[in-house]
């Protein structure tokens, strides 16, 4: 499988190298072949974004091996459960440390018995960040080439492109934008001091950087830096996925890089999906403020009612239900597991609530398992969220017969607000609303809100 448009260029932020044209493809196949002798079973990559990190998972690709994408910073007791439950025949970019039991210096396993992945399968991801006890998703080779297509044909990626790499390459969202922007010839910058970096924005005025994805964090992080697109000339396109963005940012970001000649395209996916499974046109932003978009093309949506019956009444709520070639293979929870064949048959029932317009637009409205409890009645944590949106970002975590409430930089009397409109709203006592201030909130490399970190707090 070759990801890489003949065009397309690799750019080290860090050293000003560029690769491009025949010299990339030429060095992933050189690192295709390096993986040839190596013993039958998955490649895990502890991948960064520089030229070795992407080289490795472009390589395995070329190569037909399987490659499971970590995070770098990955615990090393989380790395040593992982290793020993899918015998991974090397580890790429191991960093310094002994390797473990049954492993040589190089991180290549010693045993040349192994199971071999099935011949489908290409790329897997963890389900839970950097902590946990994670299972990988299963991503086929054309639910990956499927994905980068799909993302390029909606977006508009063409070989003047220059995109950086502004969120993890373990973090599905990460990967789509590399693979979307390789696949079309494009140029992606490889950078590594992120968005809020004084680093990054030098490089998006040093090499041209046209794109930005972000996840909701970056976001509100950037509107407290009071970015100004105005300042970026070459910034012409936001992308915004990884969890709902307030409507007041949306409409925010959308006015501001419509007034400076951009677009913004709010997106919706899960790494179950390889990842994204729809795109909001920036032009119909404005009118459909609150949606997620229509499906990318070869993807559909359908709304499932509580008995398994399809929902088609046009705004009426349900489980979102999506099909297409982008959907993983399944679950692998141990190395029998990698042989496997695709057991989704193309489905996936995604744990969210949303509804379709009369023009197949989805509203996301929350996740069906993101429920507390207040005094015994059933609270949509998502929704306490939205209520309180208004006295800043918040994150609901459960707590018993109560819930908690964060809201960031929150002081007493505006905690003191928070928890008397909710009280008021779902008309129940307000003593059920522990509502605190938080200096920012904990994130998982994805830059998603760590719900678990949260709850530990409580």
């Amino acid at each position: 499988m070759m990801l890489v448009h003949a065009g397309a260029r690799l750019r080290d932020a860090a050293t000003g190298e560029l690769i491009a044209g025949a010299e990339l493809r030429q060095r992933v196949q050189e690192q295709a072949k390096a993986f040839a002798d190596l013993p039958p079973g998955v490649l895990f990559a502890r991948i960064s974004p520089d030229v070795a990190g992407v080289l490795g998972y472009l390589g395995a690709l070329e190569a037909g091996r399987a490659v499971a994408l970590l995070d770098p910073a990955q615990d090393r007791e989380v790395l040593d459960a992982l290793i020993a439950r899918f015998r991974p025949a090397a580890v790429l970019g191991a960093g310094e440390g002994d390797p473990p039991p049954g492993y040589r210096e190089d991180w290549v396993r010693a045993d040349a018995e192994g199971v071999v992945p099935h011949e489908d399968l290409a790329v897997l991801l963890p389900t839970s960040g950097s902590t946990g006890n994670p299972k990988f998703v299963r991503l086929s080779r054309q639910a990956i080439a499927a994905n980068a297509e799909a993302i390029a044909q909606v977006l508009g990626i063409d070989e003047n492109e220059v995109a950086p790499t502004s969120l993890p390459l373990h973090y599905s969202y990460g990967m789509s934008v590399l693979n979307s922007h390789l696949v079309r010839g494009a140029t992606v910058v490889l950078e590594n001091s992120g968005v809020v970096g004084r680093g990054f924005w030098d490089a998006v005025m040093q090499y041209g950087i046209t794109s930005l994805a972000g996840v909701p964090y970056h976001y509100e992080m950037l509107r407290r830096l009071r970015f100004d697109p105005a300042k970026y000339p070459t910034l012409r396109t936001l992308t915004q996925a990884g969890g709902r963005l307030r409507p007041e940012l949306i409409t925010e970001f959308h006015t501001k890089m419509t007034e400076a000649g951009g677009r913004m395209f709010v997106m919706y996916g899960q790494t179950e999906a390889g990842p994204r499974m729809s795109t909001l046109p920036s032009d119909r932003l404005a009118e459909k403020l609150g949606s997620v978009g229509p499906a990318l093309p070869g993807g559909t949506f359908t709304i499932r009612a509580e008995d398994g019956t399809e929902i088609t009444e046009p705004g009426d709520t349900g489980e979102v239900v999506y099909r297409g070639p982008n959907v993983m293979m399944g679950y692998a929870e141990s190395e029998a597991e990698l042989a496997l064949g695709d057991v989704t048959g193309g489905e996936l029932v995604t744990g969210d609530l949303g509804h379709l317009d009369a023009d197949g637009y989805l509203f996301v409205t929350g996740r069906i398992k993101r429920i507390g409890k207040v005094f015994g009645n059933r609270v949509s944590l998502d929704d306490l969220e939205q209520i309180v949106k208004a006295h800043g970002a918040a994150a609901a975590v459960p707590a018993g017969d109560k819930v908690v409430v964060w809201l960031d930089g929150a002081d007493k009397d505006t905690c003191k607000a928070a928890a008397k409109l909710l009280a008021e709203t779902l008309h129940l006592h307000v003593t059920g609303f522990d509502v605190r201030g938080s200096d920012g909130f904990p994130l998982l490399p994805s830059g998603k809100i760590d719900y678990r970190s949260l709850e530990a707090r409580v």
